[in-house]
């Protein structure tokens, strides 16, 4: 088992490793970084494989927590922009964490023949990550609890 911990450890810090460059989520790479940092943690108070297990699911958990939040900021703000810009007029942001900037254009609400009680809202968006612009589109529409919820 402690062979098994062994080459464990190894693979896991060269997936990390490997995560840098990628578009992975915040949670995503926050989970890799937590399973490594529990791992080792692991190892070190227990000493054997179970606690290196124990320790790489806890950091994994709380990881995956820690970096999602990095993530709320930008969603919070892109649910202002879809409840209170008017159409056609843009609204700007700086995430504080990671310095990505987002300017977000609504378009006028519309409804889908398929569900005529259901607003939805298209919207513009220019994204600032990492120096480089990107445009992209999104669509939010209301849920049954009036909440904007971005679409797939």
């Amino acid at each position: 088992m402690k062979k098994i911990a062994l080459l464990l450890l190894p693979v896991l810090l060269l997936t990390l490793a490997s995560c840098a460059d990628t578009p992975y989520s915040k949670g995503q790479q926050g989970a890799g970084f937590g399973a490594a940092g529990g791992a080792l943690i692991g190892q070190a108070l227990g000493r054997n494989t179970e606690a290196t297990l124990i320790g790489a699911a806890v950091g994994t958990m709380l990881g995956y927590i820690v970096g999602n939040e990095m993530d709320k900021y930008d969603r919070q703000e892109l649910n202002q922009a879809y409840e209170y810009t008017p159409s056609g007029q843009s609204t700007s942001w700086q995430n504080p964490d990671n310095g990505n900037s987002y300017q977000v254009t609504p378009q006028p609400a519309y409804t889908q023949p398929s569900r005529p009680q259901q607003p939805c809202r298209q919207a513009e968006i220019l994204a600032t990550i990492d120096g480089r612009t990107e445009k992209t589109y999104t669509t939010a529409c209301r849920n049954q609890q009036g909440q904007w919820v971005l679409q797939n």
